[in-house]
């Protein structure tokens, strides 16, 4: 095999099976789904859960999640003093959702993260996170 096919082969071979997704894309995922979900009638709700450490090993401690009324979606890992070990963010979910006003959660470790989901004038909207 000529030298400049093997570099790319090895490097997609090494990129098999691993998840290059951190903890902000994943729960973005996740608001995907659930806006895929939800109803098409006004009103319609769901609620997704999103379990912490989504991924083995990251975000294990306390962690706080910001859903900005911007798009962005921000996940702040912690130790168990309550310091930032990581932050992850990306703006994927505003493809899949509108955000009204800026939700800002606190949760322990292993906590679930509770986004509740409404149909409002046709667009799936933020109502809440918990």
């Amino acid at each position: 095999m000529s030298a400049r096919f093997t570099l790319p082969l090895v490097c997609a071979v090494g990129l098999v099976g691993c998840d290059l997704t951190d903890p902000a894309t994943r729960l973005a995922y996740d608001i995907k789904a659930g806006a895929s979900r939800l109803g098409a009638a006004e009103g319609a709700a769901t609620t997704i859960r999103h379990p912490f450490p989504s991924k083995s090993r990251e975000c294990v401690g306390p962690y706080r999640v910001q859903v900005d009324k911007v798009g962005a979606l921000i996940v702040w890992c912690n130790d168990a003093s309550g310091t930032t070990i990581s932050s992850h963010s990306t703006t994927y979910s505003a493809r899949f959702v509108q955000t009204p006003q800026t939700h800002i959660v606190d949760k322990p470790a292993h906590a679930t993260l509770e986004i509740e989901l409404v149909r409002q004038q046709g667009q799936a909207v933020v109502a809440d996170v918990r």
